[in-house]
């Protein structure tokens, strides 16, 4: 027997029972819908997460106190500025190292405030990190030598206090002290769900006296090319080290976060993957029991082709591929939905999804070998069934 006329007598017994093919399709559309939105979230996430590292900026190298890593145990941080100083001619260019100190607080103006992250660092700022101004001035070197009560203001931090009306030059208040304000950043948007337009720039050693802290929290070192940050990060461990004895200190770069991060979100993926393909592997059971009644229903007709001289093989051809129809079509369909469930989730919703052509047709290639694999045991009984019993079947 012919191929295409396997796929016509195929397709004419799914016509037949269309309610039936329709139920026993439902299961093979629902895993693999679910497997393509499942992924597509996971890698959205991703996508998301990795845009947000690069957005920082490039080359960068993150000093904290102890050990970064999963179930690691925060350490009080003992840095000061001195070890800032110490990390600088470590380093040999103290252009690219600042600081940062945060604490939340309350801003003002007049009856109007708000509450922010207020980030003490110092000029070099913006030779490290990406944070474009929309107006106004940077911090300056001798704003954190003489502890002005400067600030610079994040986007949304701006137009909640001051609106329609240019901040340069005006005062808020912070803590109870008077700052003035001498820049605006552009908006940047969230990094790791900290909404960086909601951030107050003022001078770490203003900072420090304001909320009464002699310690800083992080360090930031800036490597000249991607070629240095390795001999730039074993130089501040190094440093910090000598100072230090018998202390640990962590200096993450974004390639080690966006590997971390990246294998963490990449197992989530592929649990979320396997979760919704135990919705396909019932539909697989749902093919194989459905075929199963389809051949005792068939058995005379069975019994009549090889009768006729249709071998074995032939029986067993035709089951087979109504079974991976039956999945195939259940398996575009699915993807179908997914794709529209994704885009739609990403619409309506801010969880990210981003469509990948592997889990597409990952999707429909497990569809199409879930028909393989349970339909070979309804299409080998088939096959094997004798014509003589099969035509004395009631």
């Amino acid at each position: 027997m012919r191929t295409a006329e396997a796929f016509a007598m195929a397709l004419d017994a799914l016509r037949v029972n269309r309610l039936r093919s329709m139920l026993t399709m439902l299961g093979v559309v629902i895993g693999v819908s679910a497997v393509v939105v499942l992924v597509a979230i996971g890698t959205g996430a991703k996508d998301a997460i990795e845009s947000e590292i690069a957005g920082l900026g490039s080359n960068i190298i993150l000093v904290v106190p102890g050990q970064i890593g999963v179930g690691a145990v925060p350490t009080q941080s003992r840095l000061d500025l001195a070890d800032v100083a110490y990390v600088r001619r470590a380093v040999g260019d103290p252009s690219r190292v600042t600081v940062s100190v945060t604490s939340g607080e309350t801003v003002r103006v007049g009856r109007t405030e708000a509450f922010v992250t207020i980030n003490g660092t110092d000029e070099n700022l913006p030779n490290i990190f990406e944070r474009p101004l929309a107006r106004g001035r940077y911090l300056s070197e001798t704003d954190v030598d003489t502890r002005r009560r400067v600030a610079i203001l994040g986007a949304e931090v701006a137009d909640r206090l001051f609106g329609d009306v240019d901040p340069l030059g005006r005062q808020l208040t912070i803590s109870g002290a008077r700052f003035r304000v001498v820049g605006v950043y552009a908006t940047v948007g969230a990094t790791f769900g900290v909404a960086r337009d909601q951030e107050v720039h003022i001078p770490v050693t203003t900072a420090q006296r304001l909320l009464g802290l002699s310690r800083i929290q992080g360090i930031a070192v800036g490597a000249s090319g991607p070629d240095q940050i390795e001999p730039m990060q074993r130089r501040v461990l190094a440093a910090l080290a000598d100072r230090y004895p018998g202390e640990r200190f962590s200096a993450v770069t974004q390639t080690q976060l966006l590997g971390t991060i990246g294998s963490v979100l990449a197992m989530l993926t592929g649990v979320l993957a396997a979760i919704a393909g135990i919705s396909l592997l019932v539909g697989g059971v749902g093919v194989s029991n459905i075929m199963l009644v389809s051949v005792r229903e068939r058995t005379k007709e069975i019994g009549l082709r090889k009768a006729l001289g249709a071998r074995q093989r032939d029986v067993l051809a035709q089951f087979l591929i109504e079974a991976v129809l039956l999945t195939t079509i259940g398996g575009v369909l699915g993807i179908l939905l997914g794709v529209g469930g994704a885009l739609l989730i990403q619409a309506l919703s801010p969880v990210p999804a981003s469509i990948t052509w592997w889990s597409v047709a990952l999707a429909f290639g497990v569809s199409a070998a879930v028909g393989v694999f349970f339909g070979v045991a309804p299409a080998r009984r088939a096959g094997r069934l004798d014509p003589v019993v099969a035509l004395r079947t009631e």
